[in-house]
């Protein structure tokens, strides 16, 4: 009889703590780097608020998300960029069966399109507008992929010319892939990745649709991206 893996029942909670529906739902809607109530995902979710706050503590005890009070209200976000990384590459692996799900109605139809077209993955952008900023800075030599995500130089120096400071502290990575579930290819994440959807929802390069994830480009964003990595109207549609 071998000994058994001392990371395998870790592993395990850790599978555990995500094969469920209403944590996993909570968990998508966390993407969005926000912080949200325990009501909040509850009606997102679709179950009761005593139901929700139950996943929560479970989700808070196990690591992978931290919370915080203020007054009578009880806040919960993502622990770390780590979480959502896991959850979003998780979720890429699942994502074929989930887009090929007809939507039950007009307005889930639209979400959906919305989501596609471009949203926040935790901190940076993600879906079509998320590829088209990644393959502009690729393109212009400002991003490496051939061995990794890497800034080049000169992207080192676009990011400080466009006035997008980059914290080059800390353990988190400057540049990395992201697999963009609906786009099926990596987008920016990292400390650029980051940096850069801070600026575009900063300056009004883009703005939140409603309360979820889903962002769009406005006019002015459209032309600063047009201008400053060449990024087409039809790549953002």
């Amino acid at each position: 009889m071998t000994d058994k893996d001392p990371g395998a029942a870790g592993l395990a909670r850790l599978a555990g703590l995500i094969a469920d529906e209403t944590r996993a739902a909570c968990l998508l809607a966390l993407l969005d780097g926000r912080a949200w109530t325990a009501g909040e995902l509850a009606r997102h979710a679709g179950v009761a608020p005593s139901t929700v706050s139950e996943h929560l503590g479970k989700l808070v005890a196990g690591g992978l998300l931290t919370e915080e009070r203020q007054g009578r209200h009880r806040y919960v976000r993502l622990a770390d960029d780590r979480v959502a990384q896991l959850v979003e590459d998780l979720t890429a692996q699942v994502a074929p069966e989930a887009v090929a799900r007809r939507p039950r109605s007009l307005a889930a139809a639209g979400a959906g399109s919305a989501m596609a077209r471009g949203r926040t993955c935790y901190d940076h952008l993600a879906g079509r507008l998320g590829i088209a900023v990644t393959d502009a800075l690729t393109a212009r030599g400002l991003l490496r992929q051939d061995t990794g995500f890497a800034l080049t130089d000169a992207g080192l120096a676009w990011f400080d010319a466009t006035g997008i400071g980059l914290a080059r502290t800390g353990r988190r990575p400057l540049a990395r892939a992201c697999l963009d579930w609906t786009e099926r290819r990596p987008h920016l994440a990292g400390v650029a990745g980051a940096a850069l959807c801070r600026h575009a929802l900063d300056a009004g390069w883009c703005v939140r649709i409603g309360s979820g994830r889903a962002v769009k480009v406005t006019a002015s964003g459209a032309r600063a991206l047009s201008e400053l990595l060449g990024v087409t109207a039809d790549a953002l549609r």
